[in-house]
């Protein structure tokens, strides 16, 4: 059994159903002795793993479930050149369109700003966002963050004057080069974190 803990929120892999069944089983009566219960719509039993593609396929029920858990969608996946078994995690979509809006919103609301007071407010918040998000295949989810908070700075600085619209994509990609952070993945997997 493998179990992944943070706060109240747990995930837990068994290599058995059986198991698994007589876990759940024994974990609702255990929180009824306490009077709490699981939460119905975040308890469920998925089939996931190393083999569930393949078993999956075989019984043709499609692709496995996936499962959100600390701000990613986890999925079962094969690597591109060794076809072996990895999970994939990228950003939770919804999760993903919220912090976009408050950047958004935030930007809209400090417009009047000099530019560079906005400039290092928006690195700061991106380069926060890279510390958490920034994991291996979440790269696509990570550009479309960094390239529609840039849409988003670039129309607050538009709606400034009725000369703002003189603020063209020349002068917002010099703005972009210098301040905004390229997408790197700063969690590699533990044997490449490791090798010395």
């Amino acid at each position: 059994m493998y179990i992944v803990r943070y706060a109240d929120d747990f995930v837990l892999g068994f290599q058995h159903k059986t198991d698994a069944d007589d876990f759940l089983l024994h974990l609702k009566e255990r929180f009824a002795k306490f009077e709490l219960e699981l939460h119905e719509g975040k308890t469920r039993l998925i089939e996931f793993g190393r083999f569930a593609i393949k078993n999956r396929s075989s019984r043709k029920e499609g692709k496995p479930e996936t499962f959100d858990f600390l701000g990613f969608t986890h999925i079962c996946a094969k690597q591109r050149k060794s076809g072996y078994f990895t999970i994939r995690r990228k950003t939770i979509a919804k999760r993903l369109r919220v912090k976009i809006k408050q950047v958004r919103n935030e930007l809209m609301r400090i417009k009047h700003t000099p530019v560079s007071v906005q400039a290092k407010w928006l690195r700061s918040v991106v380069l926060g966002y890279y510390i958490y998000y920034a994991v291996p295949g979440n790269q696509r989810a990570l550009q479309t963050f960094r390239t529609e908070v840039v849409k988003g700075w670039l129309n607050a600085l538009r709606s400034r004057s009725h000369k703002g619209q003189n603020f063209t994509w020349n002068r917002m990609n010099r703005l972009k080069a210098k301040w905004m952070p390229r997408v790197i993945v700063r969690h590699p997997y533990p044997n490449q974190r490791f090798c010395v």
